[in-house]
């Protein structure tokens, strides 16, 4: 095997793992083929302007239109066209993870894309989908241990995890985090290459790869595609998009597909590619990049004709590709063998998840707690949940039952606050990761029940560390019975409250997956709960009284106040002070001390169905998305 190949300026992490060979392809190699194939989509009107709609209502789109080619192993195929042209919904297409209509034909070996063929099958998306807090170490292993199936054991995947961080040159970052936009973390070739690592890790046979050189300079792009170019020479089928290379790129692709507005103009080899425009009457009047020529070409710039509209230049090229390849390249790909017989075998002995359920709940949750501990134990959470611990307490400092009316609205603030913060902190949980939740059910990583249970048990811990550190610290200042029985019932039904609203927290972000709009009707919502809560009204009109039966804040208000009081409980009231009973006070009589177990039932009803709402929303959402580009 050669190695990588050599590039100037390179780093000492890139010089270590030169002269280190991949490793062969043991899954069986893949000969790709697709011919003629069309993906519309339905535009529905989105509205007007002066009158005018801005998208015609209901018509068919065309996103890719009669495209053909062929991919060997060894072979690395390179995408290019301008922004809209459909080579990101082609590559999604050969994929496998393409939704909607989709017609002509896609063969990998000469069969359909299935189960098996998704075990050999890599996919990286233009976007770096990867855990900011995570080093580049616990990256990879938490991968390999979720994807690797189980005749691999689990320090073999670790071992391998290993070493395709040396293979990629990512040794010296190997125990830095992977960081984002506001987390300084490895630098974006190294990023790029941890989201090859990822695929790589299975072995695969075929590779996709979503313009992995962007937003990367021109040497770091190299280095990107020559150790593509080195994984293709293990007899590995490589496809990629690519929106403008450079010239030295562009000559290490072994094929080219030239797209304009979903329609080929030209598929051959990229050496070939100049000489086959120069024959058809389209030659660079400049010596020029490759690639920009055939850019302004698929963007219908002719140097040979400037005069020329743009659709004409692309109504030639559309042309000729039809008169001078399409139906060679047809040909080729009828007589090319694609030796189906081996893989049927395999596709009837491979399991359908490559790890058991307890497994991948055992993973997802050691990642889960590894990457959510920064963002729930940060400065800013704790410290907020403290200031107000302690200032609720000097508000309320050693108030005794004398004060009763002081009491209860302490413990309607208490159920109000946790009702609010465990809400807006589960709201971000599904739509900040729906990209990641994507990729990774899209390559078939792990079930979503075995995600959605660790995710909840992940959380645990760090939902209730902080509401229990709070009471703690108020219910001591605040002059509440001082006794051990009071205070951890009180503690347990703020535990109980806290796991309710995180539920309706999690509900709304994944049926909404918008957080702006996902946050207002968390507010509108919990805001009329609070409302019904009452502390505020005590004479409900009857016809909207129902809603204090579906409130948070009443349920936990109620049995915050049974945590604290009994119905024949007396204290000093009026002047002269005398006897009376806590049953009797009006702000109490009107939520009543009685229906405890009422309000636990309800709150656990709430409990189980907001989360069984959450995860059918996330089974909706699927694990698709049609791109165009």
């Amino acid at each position: 095997m050669e190695a990588v190949l050599d590039i100037e300026g390179e780093t000492q992490a890139e010089d270590e793992f030169k002269g280190k060979p991949f490793l062969k392809v043991t899954n069986q190699p893949v000969v790709l083929k697709f011919v003629d194939v069309v993906h519309t989509i339905k535009v529905q009107k989105v509205g007007k302007v002066f009158g005018k709609s801005l998208v015609s209502g209901d018509n068919d789109r065309v996103i890719l239109n009669g495209v053909s080619g062929m991919v060997r192993p060894g072979e690395m195929l390179a995408m290019l066209g301008p922004s809209g042209s459909g080579k990101t919904t082609l590559l999604t297409a050969l994929g496998g993870r393409l939704g909607g209509h989709l017609k002509g034909s896609i063969t990998y070996n000469g069969k359909p894309f299935g189960n098996s063929m998704k075990r050999k099958t890599g996919f990286v998306t233009q976007d770096d989908v990867l855990y900011p807090h995570l080093t580049v170490t616990e990256t990879l292993v938490f991968t390999a241990l979720l994807r690797l199936p189980n005749s691999f054991p689990k320090q073999d995947k670790i071992m391998h995890a290993e070493a395709v961080i040396d293979q990629l040159g990512l040794v010296k970052c190997k125990n830095s985090i992977v960081g984002n936009t506001f987390l300084r973390g490895v630098s974006g070739g190294e990023r790029k290459r941890v989201s090859i690592g990822q695929e790589m890790l299975i072995n695969p046979s075929l590779l996709f790869l979503d313009e992995p050189t962007s937003g990367l300079d021109s040497t770091t792009a190299q280095r990107i595609v020559s150790t593509l170019l080195d994984l293709a020479k293990g007899g590995r089928t490589i496809v990629l998009t690519i929106h403008q290379p450079s010239s030295r790129l562009f000559y290490m692709f072994h094929k080219i597909l030239l797209l304009c507005e979903g329609k080929p103009l030209y598929f051959g080899q990229g050496s070939a590619a100049m000489d086959y425009f120069s024959s058809i009457g389209y030659a660079p009047s400049v010596a020029m990049n490759p690639s920009d020529f055939l850019l302004d070409l698929a963007n219908g710039d002719s140097p040979t004709e400037s005069t020329k509209e743009q659709t004409q230049v692309k109504k030639t090229l559309i042309d000729a590709y039809e008169m001078n390849i399409a139906g060679k390249l047809k040909e080729e790909i009828q007589h090319v063998s694609s030796e189906p017989a081996a893989d049927e075998l395999d596709s009837k002995t491979l399991a359908k998840w490559p790890t058991t359920w307890w497994q991948q709940f055992i993973v997802l949750l050691q990642r889960g707690v590894k990457e959510r501990k920064h963002e729930s134990f940060s400065g800013l959470n704790i410290a907020e949940i403290i200031i107000v611990a302690v200032l609720a307490g000097l508000l309320w400092w050693k108030s005794d039952i004398s004060h009763l009316q002081d009491q209860i609205g302490l413990l309607f603030f208490i159920a109000g606050f946790w009702g609010f913060f465990p809400l807006f902190q589960a709201i971000f949980t599904f739509p900040q990761e729906r990209m990641m939740l994507q990729k990774e059910r899209s390559s078939g990583m792990y079930r979503l029940s075995s995600y959605f249970v660790s995710r909840i048990v992940a959380d645990l811990p760090m939902e209730l560390i902080l509401p229990t550190v709070f009471i703690t610290v108020t219910y001591w200042m605040s002059g509440l019975k001082p006794t051990a029985f009071n205070f951890m019932h009180t503690l347990i039904v703020l535990l109980f409250s806290v796991l309710v609203s995180q539920g309706l927290g999690l509900a709304l972000g994944a049926m909404v997956m918008d957080l702006k709009s996902a946050t207002i009707l968390g507010s509108v919502i919990m805001l009329t709960f609070f409302l019904a809560g009452g502390f505020y009204v005590q004479r409900v009109p009857s016809f909207i009284a129902w809603i204090k039966y579906i409130s948070i804040s009443q349920h936990t208000y109620k049995l915050l106040m049974g945590a604290q009081y009994t119905p024949d409980e007396a204290y000093q009231c009026g002047e002269p002070p005398k006897n009376c009973y806590v049953g009797d006070y009006p702000a109490i009589k009107s939520v009543g001390l009685d229906g405890q177990v009422m309000s636990s039932v309800a709150l656990g009803i709430m409990l189980v169905m907001y989360r069984l709402i959450a995860y059918l929303a996330l089974m909706r959402i699927g694990v698709t998305k049609k791109l165009e580009n």
